[in-house]
Order: structure tokens, then sequence, then C-alpha cells
């Protein structure tokens, strides 16, 4: 299997509820990105697909949340922006976009900090 990745970044605040500690005040991060995609099998070009690509769709997706207070998006309202809540809705956005029957979306490493990160995996259906 082939597993294709690349890397952004976005600027956010967030406030974690029901935290009870630090993080519950306002505070933001500069996140770092990790998107995964696999393949089975490369394309005609021998690729598993494009970087341009997946960097288009991640960009686009990361647009959404840049420069945001992601407590007042619509995608967070209901539950906390925490790493692995903001992991999994980009993850879903980008399988949204990017997955077909040949290649998905497997994973989406949100890291918002140097030494902190949570991997959302995402269920293959292959």
């Amino acid at each position: 299997m082939y597993e294709l990745k690349v890397i952004d970044h976005f600027s956010a605040a967030h406030q974690l509820r029901r935290f009870h500690g630090e993080c519950e005040n306002l505070h933001g991060h500069n996140w770092k990105v990790e998107v995964c995609v696999a393949s089975y099998s490369l394309d005609e070009k021998g690729m598993v697909l494009d970087f341009r690509v997946v960097k288009k769709h991640t960009k686009e997706v990361l647009s959404r949340l840049d420069h945001k207070f992601l407590n007042e998006l619509t995608m967070f309202r209901d539950q906390n922006p925490s790493a692995e809540n903001i992991a999994r809705y980009i993850a879903e956005e980008l399988g949204a976009r990017l997955d077909t029957p040949e290649r998905w979306v497997t994973s989406v490493t949100a890291w918002e900090s140097e030494t902190a990160c949570v991997t959302y995996v995402r269920k293959s259906e292959k």
C-alpha cells in the first residue's frame, strides 16, 4: 500500500469547555496538520494523487479554521474544539473531497505544539 502525506499549518484560538484547567481560558495555537492519503495502486501517472490536489483541498479546509475563534464555528458549537475534534473534522472534510474507491484519506494529525499532537484514523471500507 502507498501512503501520501502533506503538511500544512493554520493559526486559531479556542477555549476548552468543561476542562477545569488553564486551557479553559481563551488561548491560541499555531497548528501543524499532517494529512495521509492511501491507495493500494497507482494511477496512470504512477501516483496515488497529485500533491497539488491534496494541498489545494487541505488549504481550503484549513482556511475555514485559520485565524478564527474555533468555539464560534458551527462545527464546534456543540463539541469542544479539542485537538481530537479538530483532527476528525479535517479528516472527514478531506475524505468527502478526496475519497474514491481507489484512494482514501486514512488519517489526519493535528499538532497544537511541537510536543503535543493527536491523530484521527478513519475507518476504511477497503
